[in-house]
């Protein structure tokens, strides 16, 4: 079984405030997308980035118009793939055995995807603004990544059209569309998401 780590490193990072893209920031003194290497390098046979072209090295292949764009590049660099695991580098806190623990639950499903539980009240609202309802929050989870896939599963989902693609927040829901069946790993709370510049800080503070 070839396992292939896919990382789309295609965000901007604006709303870090950066000047470069936000895979290739800085966190505890290594660009962000060097912490979950590491460790996708540990579990995966090999790892493909999906990068922008000015940021490109040997192996890598060149982003998409949007991230699950940049998957279908990725994936189709390693057409020897019969496991995908697809990463955000902007989850730099990831370990090894969540990434084991989501390919291990990939048995008899099509995905396998990191999760917590949502512990905030919920509520459904009106375009206004009014809330319709409040959801049952024992039911509901927040998606992270590793996201793990049988390749096949996630290549036929990716042969989606560019709209459909760039409309989807992550590759589960295109996998769910296509008719896949996808299992939920719970996350440790550290497996955090780089968005602002109090993220990174504590990314930071974490890895350091």
């Amino acid at each position: 079984m070839s396992v292939v780590g896919i990382v789309p490193a295609g965000g901007s990072g604006e709303r870090l405030g950066a000047d470069r893209p936000k895979a290739f920031v800085v966190c505890a003194g290594r660009p962000l997308i060097e912490w979950s290497l590491e460790v996708l390098e540990a579990v995966c046979d090999r790892v493909v980035v999906a990068a922008p072209p000015d940021w490109l090295r040997p192996g890598w292949v060149e982003g998409g118009p949007s991230r699950s764009a940049s998957v279908r590049n990725a994936l189709a660099a390693a057409p020897e793939a019969r496991t995908a695991v697809v990463h955000d580098a902007a989850r730099p806190l990831v370990t090894r055995e969540l990434v084991e623990a989501c390919v291990g639950a990939l048995m008899g499903v099509d995905g396998a995807i990191a999760a917590a539980r949502v512990t905030d009240t919920v509520k459904e609202a009106h375009p206004d603004g009014t809330v319709l309802r409040t959801l049952d929050r024992a039911r509901l989870w927040a998606v992270q990544t590793p996201q793990v896939f049988r390749a096949e599963a996630l290549r036929r989902a990716l042969e989606a059209d560019d709209a459909t693609l760039a409309a989807a927040t992550d590759d589960a829901s295109l996998v769910e569309a296509a008719g896949g069946t996808v299992r939920l790993v719970e996350a440790p709370p550290g497996n955090i998401k780089v968005t602002t510049e109090a993220d990174l800080a504590r990314a930071e503070a974490a890895l350091c």
